[in-house]
């Protein structure tokens, strides 16, 4: 090739590299990493502190439970008028503080919120080593399709966990009906393709591929999102009946202390004393076993599999291949999401297509 000739093919290769290479777009990109770095830490802060907000009420609850029962037992043997109004006025202002106080713990449920927290640091995270991975793999500069698609992805966290404590944006703590959790935007195929496998035309997809995937899909559908859905139901039902509980036995107990020392004492010191204990076994096993963070928990795991069974569908549901992530790459993430080697994935999908019935069937996950 001549010397004119090398210069205008150097001429067209820097010119092509400038085209693609925008500062702009670029410093976007770069912008939206690090607010979702920021998220991450920000996120990692308030679980810890609502965290410690679930121990501490804990704590103080329990505490001031169990000082006011001993107050009622006290007031009922109190040898003098002074002493015993004291008393019963004590445990009556404790067990009404306590009251209020469980009511706003049980509405807040700071377990759950503890829970929600951790998701969306991990979801934050793991959209930052996505974004690293593009910008690792791009021959480019990040185009203008991966800033828009980056900032839906923030957006829709940002949905999924929000910050407020009350109010119709935070999450309902006790939903009518229970749906797993949602954390990505509608359209969910992130836009980039890991190229073509040893020269496959078909991107490394195959209908034997495709079929194995559809399998895949029915057995998380009726297996395992089923099963975490019946469970999240379960928890749901358990914590609602432990928050009406726990201020329903404390505002008994209260009215009970009230009437201490009255023609009725004995009865009244009874109630008391056992509807405090009652109440702080109560609170103890709902707060201190963390049923809230329970039920947020298998809401996330069922969110988890609906995740990716619209990620396996829309995958297989494209059908211009080359724009679909390439086969053998994907099967190996969604074997590796369910805690499987490929041969296992395989004979997973076997087994569902020849199994009658979906008791039959074994769970996709091996992991939880």
């Amino acid at each position: 090739m001549s010397g004119g000739g090398r210069r205008i093919l150097f001429t067209e290769i820097v010119a092509s590299s400038d085209h693609d290479h925008d500062p702009e777009v670029a410093a976007k990109f770069y912008a939206v990493m690090e607010a979702v770095a920021d998220r991450v830490e920000m996120h990692q802060n308030i679980g810890e502190q609502r965290n410690n907000w679930n121990n501490l009420l804990l704590i103080c609850i329990n505490a001031m439970t169990l000082s006011a029962a001993m107050m009622t037992g006290m007031a009922a043997i109190a040898a003098n008028g002074g002493t015993l109004l004291s008393l019963k006025l004590s445990s009556a202002v404790l067990y009404a503080s306590v009251t209020a106080m469980l009511v706003v713990m049980n509405v807040i449920q700071p377990s759950q919120l503890a829970e929600e927290h951790r998701n969306a640091s991990r979801s934050f995270k793991q959209l930052h080593r996505e974004l690293q991975t593009v910008v690792a793999l791009v021959s480019s500069s990040p185009t203008v399709c991966d800033v828009n698609e980056a900032t839906e992805r923030v957006l829709a966290l940002d949905k999924a966990f929000p910050l407020p404590l009350l109010g119709d944006k935070m999450i309902e703590k006790f939903p009518n009906v229970v749906e797993p959790a949602v954390w990505w935007p509608q359209r969910i195929m992130w836009s980039k393709k890991t190229g073509k496998v040893n020269g496959n035309n078909n991107n490394g997809w195959n209908l034997k591929l495709e079929e194995e995937m559809r399998n895949i899909v029915g057995v998380l559908k009726t297996k395992d999102m089923d099963d975490y859905m019946k469970l999240g139901e379960k928890a749901l039902k358990l914590n609602k009946m432990l928050a009406i509980s726990g201020p329903i036995l404390t505002g008994i107990a209260a009215i009970g202390s009230a009437f201490v020392g009255t023609t009725n004492g004995s009865l009244a010191v009874m109630v008391g004393v056992i509807c405090g204990a009652m109440a702080s076994v109560v609170s103890t096993f709902e707060h201190g076993g963390q049923v809230g963070m329970v039920f947020e928990m298998y809401r996330s795991n069922a969110g988890f599999f609906k995740l990716m069974q619209e990620t396996i569908e829309s995958n297989v549901n494209e059908r211009d291949v080359e724009r679909r992530e390439n086969g053998e790459v994907f099967q190996t993430k969604v074997a590796l999401q369910l805690g499987r080697s490929l041969s296992e994935l395989r004979h997973l999908a076997a087994s569902a297509a020849s199994s009658s019935s979906s008791d039959e069937e074994e769970f996709a996950s091996k992991l939880f």
